[in-house]
């Protein structure tokens, strides 16, 4: 039996040049692969001693050769291919072990340069790993250090690696491939905003465990080429398997959260925000969270941009969380969290902001929605108040309200005061309905809407919704104007003493 490596990454390569060499199998090798085997006194052959060919162009040619390609794509059931070998005295390889050049890794790295980058595209690599892929009812091809073990062990145990493990084997070559091209091809377009062609490399992070409902499997993947996602540079502590939901509630608390620099929380259910505050102390803000509605807290995810200390984590322990999100937790208040067993406790270690020209994706029936991440932070700077006259702490509300808003599904109506929210109207097919919603529910938990700012995702076509605010005290609304009512809008928001401002933006979110 006969194998060919050629890898860029070394790790676990010593274990797997043994196992193949204690099992009788002789190895081929490239380049500085070949003087890694041998520097374990292994027997290798060197490809350019094979080939009876020098590498050229800098390392640049070395494997692109008939005697190692041959080798790889022979069918040994094909008596013409079989024929063929024995003519130019080529023999086949029976497994190819190759991993490729970190192009995404070096393409990713500050001040890189173009050429710097581009020597990182890998040639000859991947189409020694296609080659083996096509022919793997004979041929195993081999692509990530974490398959080395599993080979070993089918061989060991069998002697050989059946049908079914090169198939799969051949499946994870060419997605690695699809993967790799993926990338570069990302890497090339990314001076147009929208391609005409794009391609998603995807990676899996972990396995979950169930999807939106019990009966979906469920997995979470990064898009590969970013540095940092969802789960980067998190640790779990504590608690259950992260599922579909837990994630897509943590990531809607985790992008409002960044909207903020002082200490903030976030509670979120089913996508949307039900309570989030600022405060002069991450507690306070939790506290102020909390109470803008703690019945739909209740099994909610929980996003502190602060550390947990153990009064804080006591309270949190009174509490049903489904997951609890915070850049770190004091030994006491991890001992009073740990109490509860399913509460997953994951730790940030990342407080940056979203990455730059990052897309956002939507899937629809055969295909995908591909826009621009709504990203960007709205300051009062380019806002017009159109009427009325507002205090600081109204201004201070009503950039609140208006940054919560850009996180609530449309339509959205964000009730806000002194920095928390009272009341939100989220995901209604009418903005009236959703101001209605926003203010019973305000009533319902006994807060005071008299004085509060009131946020409205996209502009008011009528004065009802904005009547019905102003009937309940709202003193303050933000909103992006733009409607051909504006003025009927203004009018009504004047006569009842409030203010307005327009922000000349929309943050639809659906």
């Amino acid at each position: 039996m006969r194998a060919l490596i050629s890898t860029w990454d070394k790790t676990g390569l010593d274990e797997f040049a043994r196992g193949l060499h204690e099992l009788g199998w002789s190895i081929v090798a490239s380049g500085k692969t070949a003087v890694a085997i041998e520097e374990l006194g292994i027997p290798v052959v060197h490809v350019d001693d094979l080939t009876e060919s020098p590498e050229m162009l800098g390392g640049r040619v070395k494997t692109l050769h008939p005697r190692i390609h041959a080798g790889i794509l022979a069918r040994r059931d094909d008596p013409g291919d079989l024929a063929t070998l024995g003519e130019h005295g080529i023999e086949p390889f029976d497994l190819v072990c190759v991993n490729l050049y970190p192009f995404e890794q070096v393409a990713a790295k500050k001040g890189v340069t173009e050429a710097e980058a581009v020597e990182m595209i890998d040639v000859g690599g991947p189409s020694m790993l296609r080659g083996a892929a096509k022919n793997f009812a004979h041929v195993a091809p081999v692509c990530r250090p974490e398959q080395y073990p599993f080979v070993l062990e089918e061989l060991r145990r069998s002697g050989e690696l059946s049908t079914e493990t090169r198939r799969a084997l051949a499946a994870e070559a060419f997605a690695t491939s699809a993967s790799y091209e993926a990338a570069i091809a990302t890497w090339f377009s990314g001076r147009e905003t929208f391609p005409d062609r794009l391609v998603i490399p995807l990676e899996k992070v972990q396995d979950l465990a169930y999807g939106e409902n019990p009966h979906q499997r469920a997995a979470y993947y990064a898009e590969r080429g970013h540095r940092r996602h969802l789960l980067s540079r998190v640790v779990q502590l504590h608690g259950k398997e992260l599922s579909f939901n837990n994630l897509n509630d943590l990531n809607g608390a985790r992008l409002l959260a960044r909207e903020f620099a002082v200490p903030a929380c976030v509670i979120v259910k089913h996508a949307n925000p039900c309570g989030a505050a600022i405060g002069a102390t991450i507690q306070e803000a939790y506290e102020k969270a909390l109470a803008s509605d703690p019945v739909s807290a209740y099994g909610g995810v929980i996003v502190l941009n602060r550390e947990v200390e153990e009064p804080l984590g006591e309270k949190l322990a009174e509490q049903f969380v489904e997951v609890l999100f915070a850049p770190g937790y004091s030994e006491d208040a991890l001992s009073a969290l740990t109490q509860k067993q399913n509460v997953r406790i994951l730790a940030d270690n990342e407080r940056r902001g979203s990455e730059p020209g990052e897309r956002h994706y939507k899937r629809v029936f055969g295909g995908m929605l591909v826009q621009d991440a709504d990203a960007e932070i709205d300051e009062r700077d380019g806002w017009e108040l159109v009427t009325g006259s507002l205090t600081e702490a109204q201004w201070g509300d009503l950039v609140f309200a208006w940054r919560v808003c850009k996180h609530v599904s449309s339509n959205a109506i964000v009730l806000a005061k002194d920095l928390a929210t009272i009341g939100i109207g989220a995901g209604q097919m009418s903005r009236v309905d959703a101001v209605r919603i926003a203010l019973a529910k305000a009533a319902e938990l006994g807060h005071d809407v008299r004085t509060a700012a009131l946020a409205s995702d996209a502009f008011f076509p009528f004065a009802d919704g904005p009547q019905l605010a102003l009937d309940a005290g709202v003193a303050a609304i933000v909103q992006p104007g733009g409607s051909r009512r504006d003025a009927g809008v203004t009018e009504a928001v004047a006569a009842a003493g409030a203010a307005m401002v327009f922000t000349g933006r929309r943050h639809f979110r659906h």
